[in-house]
Order: C-alpha cells, then sequence, then structure tokens
C-alpha cells in the first residue's frame, strides 16, 4: 500500500485513476472538471438566458433542425389545410357569387316569343279554339251537314308528348316489333313548330336501331264511334323515292299500338258470333290464319275477364293513309284490317266501290296469316311532299263510317275525292266464319313516321335524312245530336278491362298476353 506521501511526489498520478463505474476504463475518459466539455452539456446544464431566447423563436430553430420526413410531414399539412379552405370556404364563394359560371350557353331555337302562364296551353273543350269557324261543320258523303266534335290545330309552339305532358297525344318511348321496324320511336323526334305536328326521322344511332323516329297516338285519351276523322299533312321525302312509311291511321282501344301482349288475341277482331271465327287458325288446317283466336269473344264463360260478356270485343284498324312509293309514284294506301278472315282474303267485291279508277285501284295486298285487308290505292301528287323543286302542299286524308249493320259503310278519301268505299254487307258470312262487323269499337287515333323492309322496298342510296311528316290539323265530325266520343262508351266499355290487365297496357317488353301473367278466357265452344 502506497504511503500517502507518494501522492505528493505523484502529482499526475490522480488523473489517472480509474474511477470508472465497472472498472476498465481510463480516468481520462470521465472528465473531472468543469473546464472539460462534450456535446450533451447543453441537456445537463440549463442556460436561463438560452433558453428563454429558444422558447421565442422555437418554430425558426425547429425548422432548422428538421430533417426530411419532418420537412414532408409538415409540407403535407399545408397543402391539406389549403385544400380544405379551397373546398369549403373559396369554392362556396365563388360559385355563389357566379365568377364560375363562365361557359358558353348551348344553341338552341327560339319556337316562340310567347311567354304561356301557368297552364294556359290546357284545353277546356275538345274542340280547338284555333280551328276556323268555317271548318266546325263539314257534309259527309251523304251530303248531310255533320258537326266538329274534335279538332287540334297543332298550333301552340313547343308542345311536347311524353308520357303525360299533353291531353290528348302521347308519343311513345318504344321499338315497333310487330312490323319489325329499323327506326326507335323516340319523344324527342316529336314536336310542334310552325303550326304543325312534326314527326321527324333522322339516321343516327338510338337504342341499338340506326334510325330514330317519332310516333302520337291517342289511346286511351281521345276516341270516336263512327264519324268522319280528316287528317291535314305533308309527307316526308320525295314523292317518287321509295322507303320511308308514313302512316295515318285509327285502331280500337282495347289494343295498344306497339304494346304486343295487349294486341294479342283483339287486333284486328271484328266479330260477335261463336264459332269457328273465334278460335286459334280459324280451326282451318291450310294456314289461312295464324292468329290465336279472338280472346274477348261473345261466348266467354261465367266468370272470366271480359270488358261486356256476351258481346264479341276487338280492335279492328282503319287505315286513312300508308304512304309507299310505286314505279316512281307516290301512292296512299287505304284499308280496313279485319279478321276473321274470308276464305283467300276475299271479301265480296259486289259491295265495293272504287270511285274514280283513273288514280285509285284495288290493292293487290288482300292480307296474310295475321290480318285480312280490304285496301286501295290512289296515285298522289308529287307536290304533297316535303321535297321537290315545286310548292309543297299539305293534302286531306281520311274516312267516314257509320257501323250500322244492314246500311253501315266506310268511305275513304284524299282531299274531298272519295276513293273507296265498303258496304256492311261486304263482310258476310264466308267459309267457316260468319259476319264480320264495321268497326263498332271507340277508336284512337295514330300518327307515325315509320321505315321497314317489311313494307316497301327500300332505296337506300336515294334517302336523305332528316326527313319529317308534318300533320296541320286532325278534325273529326259526327252527325248532329250523334256524338260519340271517348274511349270508354257505355256499350263498349274499356276502362276497367284495362285497369285490370295493366300491365300489358304498360310494359312494353311484354309480346304475349301470358307473358303478363294473364290466360285467355274460357269459353263455350272450346268448354267452361
Amino acid at each position: 500500500m502506497p504511503e500517502p506521501s507518494d501522492y505528493g511526489l505523484r502529482p499526475n498520478s490522480l488523473p489517472h485513476a480509474d474511477f470508472s463505474p465497472f472498472g476498465g476504463y481510463p480516468a481520462s475518459s470521465f472528465p473531472l472538471y468543469i473546464e472539460d466539455k462534450e456535446p450533451d452539456d447543453y441537456l445537463h446544464n440549463p442556460d436561463p438566458v438560452l433558453d428563454e431566447e429558444y422558447d421565442k423563436n422555437r418554430f425558426l430553430y425547429d425548422l432548422k433542425t428538421m430533417d426530411s420526413r419532418a420537412m414532408a410531414g409538415l409540407i403535407s399539412f399545408v397543402v391539406l389545410f389549403v385544400a380544405a379552405m379551397a373546398l369549403f370556404v373559396l369554392f362556396p364563394v365563388l360559385t355563389f357569387s357566379g365568377i364560375l359560371n363562365t361557359h358558353e350557353p348551348e344553341s338552341y331555337e327560339v319556337l316562340t316569343h310567347y311567354h304561356y302562364p301557368l297552364l294556359s296551353a290546357i284545353r277546356t273543350s275538345l274542340v280547338d279554339p284555333d280551328t276556323p269557324a268555317e271548318a266546325r261543320v263539314r257534309d259527309s258523303q251523304r251530303g248531310e251537314p255533320w258537326e266538329l266534335v274534335f279538332s287540334d290545330e297543332f298550333n301552340a309552339e313547343g308542345r311536347t308528348f311524353y308520357e303525360g305532358d299533353d291531353q290528348f297525344f302521347t308519343a311513345p318511348d318504344l321499338h315497333y316489333d310487330a312490323t319489325k321496324d329499323l327506326e326507335w320511336y323516340d319523344p324527342d323526334a316529336v314536336t310542334t313548330a310552325g303550326g304543325t305536328l312534326n314527326l321527324r326521322m333522322d339516321a343516327f344511332k338510338n337504342h341499338n336501331l340506326f334510325y330514330r323516329s317519332g310516333m302520337v297516338q291517342s289511346w286511351n285519351k281521345f276516341c270516336f264511334t263512327e264519324g268522319i276523322i280528316e287528317i291535314s299533312a305533308r309527307l316526308p321525302h320525295y314523292g317518287n323515292i321509295s322507303g320511308l312509311w308514313p302512316g295515318l291511321w285509327t285502331m280500337g282501344n282495347l289494343g295498344r299500338p306497339g304494346y304486343l301482349a295487349s294486341t294479342e288475341g283483339v287486333w284486328p277482331y271484328t266479330y260477335d258470333l261463336c264459332d269457328a271465327g273465334i278460335t286459334p287458325n280459324q280451326s282451318d288446317p291450310d294456314g289461312i290464319s295464324y292468329l290465336p283466336g279472338q280472346r274477348l269473344n261473345s261466348c266467354t264463360c261465367k266468370g272470366e275477364a271480359h270488358p261486356n260478356p256476351g258481346v264479341g270485343r276487338g280492335a279492328p284498324e282503319v287505315d286513312a293513309l300508308e304512304g309507299e312509293v310505286s314505279n316512281g309514284n307516290g301512292r296512299v294506301s287505304q284499308s280496313l284490317q279485319v279478321a276473321p278472315y274470308d276464305i283467300w282474303y276475299m271479301p265480296d267485291y259486289d259491295f265495293i266501290q272504287i270511285h274514280n279508277n283513273s288514280v285509285t285501284t284495288m290493292n293487290t295486298y288482300t292480307g296474310g296469316p295475321f290480318q285480312q285487308a280490304v285496301s286501295a290505292t290512289t296515285t298522289l301528287n308529287t307536290t304533297w311532299y316535303e321535297r321537290g323543286n315545286y310548292t309543297h302542299n299539305f293534302q286531306r286524308y281520311g274516312f267516314e263510317y257509320l257501323n250500322d249493320d244492314e246500311s253501315g259503310y266506310l268511305t275513304w278519301f284524299v282531299g274531298l275525292d272519295p276513293t273507296m268505299t265498303i258496304r256492311s254487307t261486304a263482310l258476310h258470312p264466308n267459309g267457316n266464319v260468319g259476319w264480320r262487323k264495321l268497326p263498332k269499337e271507340p277508336m284512337s287515333i295514330i300518327m307515325n313516321l315509320g321505315i321497314s323492309n317489311n313494307w316497301a322496298y327500300i332505296d337506300w342510296p336515294a334517302l336523305i335524312f332528316p326527313a319529317t311528316m308534318r300533320v296541320d290539323y286532325v278534325r273529326v265530325y259526327q252527325p248532329p245530336g250523334q256524338t260519340k266520343v271517348g274511349c270508354d262508351p257505355d256499350d263498349y266499355p274499356t276502362y276497367n278491362y284495362i285497369q285490370e290487365h295493366l300491365n300489358i297496357y304498360q310494359n312494353v317488353n311484354l309480346t304475349t298476353f301470358s307473358a303478363g301473367g294473364y290466360k285467355f278466357p274460357k269459353n263455350k265452344l272450346t268448354g267452361c
């Protein structure tokens, strides 16, 4: 053990002593004097002056000592804050002030400068107030003055015909599959402008079809029974180019045009007997008929669905105009389409009259498995069409009929000139069927512009689109004191039956009556 005096002799021996807690480290590694400095001394030796200075400028000091990760986090927070302020403060302010509304307005056509007050276009009468006074009465083919009971002059600009838009007409949104049309009927293609109803066909794709066109129908809105219907129209395109299929026609209200489930078994029946005529195919093995039988016949069993049991019901069709071009000449086909059929679709021509053989002839087409057509064609003037180097005029098309079983008649006309007349006696019993009747059903009005390979040869290279059929007016006349308008008359009701089978009248995708969830009524002929 060293002597105490030895430490005095070795003044430098103390710094080299091992004072480490665990030993094995030189004493010089642990400073024992205040003059010795280490990097973390500031953590253990607070300086009030420096600490106060640091607290005052903490943000700047933190920025100086910030690493890249911390800097990225700070930038992200700043961006998020600015974005939130722009979204919830700046954008609403700019939108409200209108500064952001810098887009150019779309081009449009001013149809009228008249501002209609609310509900001002609602008609309170079936007769359009715009109908001229001289058109309120029209002489019938029998020389009797008949009264105007309905008219639509289409003078109100910008009318639309979507479901529920119009009092009298609806433009359906559908493909007319019954005749395999090449166009889609779209309400957008129907409007009023310049005092006419315009049905426009365009050559652009719509619902995977390459053409879009328009149809209007008064189904379940306006119907008439007996009288004169007169429609003034200018036909589309040229009068010497084949392809388009303009139509002005009527059909019984129990069938809705274009809704195949509603027309199955009722179109074009006009029959009131209980025999082979009500059965599928007319019980004829020769293939004269492919119809499923008269659904609403006169001998349905008790308790079966029927508008008025004991009366044969259907949806016959009368065509005021089906436009065609044959051998370079425009022609109108005017027809009565009925079921059940005569043998070889041939009525008794002894009771059919052609009024002017120089312009009108019996149609060579008399029918097929789905309808019998008693039809005549009349040559038209090329000035009654939309296109051509001449004045474009409107012409009147229509028909007049009374449906009495013995003295009834149906006469078509072009202009004021009658073209063909069918007497009710022309549809007498023939083969295994009995009397067919001139339509007793309430008839709705249909106007359309179609195109189909099932109608006529289509001269594709010569067709020009758009093509527009314009209708100036629709007028209906009836004998004085014999007004029969409405789609639900007492003797031929339709309303309750339609309401009870609403599915087939509203779902255009249903193609058969059974697809709507219904069955054909049983009848006494085949067994109740």
